[in-house]
């Protein structure tokens, strides 16, 4: 069984925000994820997340049959869709009775961000095209003028079956990869736009 292994350099050109409930510590009602370095992270189950649903569209242009994520009723192996289960996503990302092969870690930014700026939003009633009354609320981004970069030499890393849809796999992985165009929330805001560089090794392969 070779083993996989795929670098990824990630670098958003906007404001980032990742995270997820308020603090008690900062005023936004949503702060985005750092550790104790102060250095920003993007979660690996963030970047799994993304990943999954990038090449999920890739399997469905190419007529590929999957299941339907996330609920455990409609994936596999109770899909319908799949009468052989596992299907090409869960065999990559993994389902409620399938175990993915790989581990995605979480890529860090190296520097240290100090004062991440806190941006206001409000919620909108979609069927009346309204504010909603009450429904101002706070977010924390990066600096919206500096270039974050997120690194991990090892961000995915596992062990794919010595078979003939092992190289498929990889192709729709990194293809995957090449999909993705913005991070994080607040997309259709002008926040987490980016690209990613990465490096993949399949055995000795790379």
């Amino acid at each position: 069984m070779p083993e996989l292994i795929i670098g990824i350099t990630l670098t958003v050109d906007t404001a980032l925000s990742v995270g997820a409930g308020g603090s008690g510590s900062v005023l936004a009602d949503k702060a985005i994820v750092r550790n104790r370095c102060n250095q920003l992270v993007l979660p690996g189950s963030h970047l799994k997340g993304r990943l999954r649903h990038a090449c999920e569209i890739i399997a469905r242009s190419q007529d590929l049959k999957v299941c339907d994520s996330p609920r455990a009723e409609t994936m596999c192996p109770q899909s319908d869709q799949v009468k052989k289960p596992p299907c090409p996503i869960c065999a990559l990302f993994g389902s409620p009775a399938h175990t993915s092969p790989f581990q995605f870690v979480d890529l860090i930014h190296k520097e240290p961000v100090e004062a991440p700026a806190i941006r206001p939003g409000a919620s909108i009633n979609r069927r009346r095209r309204t504010v909603e009354e009450q429904r101002l609320y706070f977010i924390e981004t990066s600096p919206p003028a500096a270039l974050v970069r997120f690194h991990a030499e090892r961000a995915i890393v596992g062990w794919l079956p010595g078979d003939d849809k092992a190289a498929a796999r990889v192709k729709l992985l990194l293809a995957g990869l090449e999909l993705i165009q913005s991070w994080g929330g607040g997309k259709s805001r002008g926040l987490g736009w980016g690209k990613v560089d990465y490096q993949a090794r399949l055995g000795d392969e790379v």
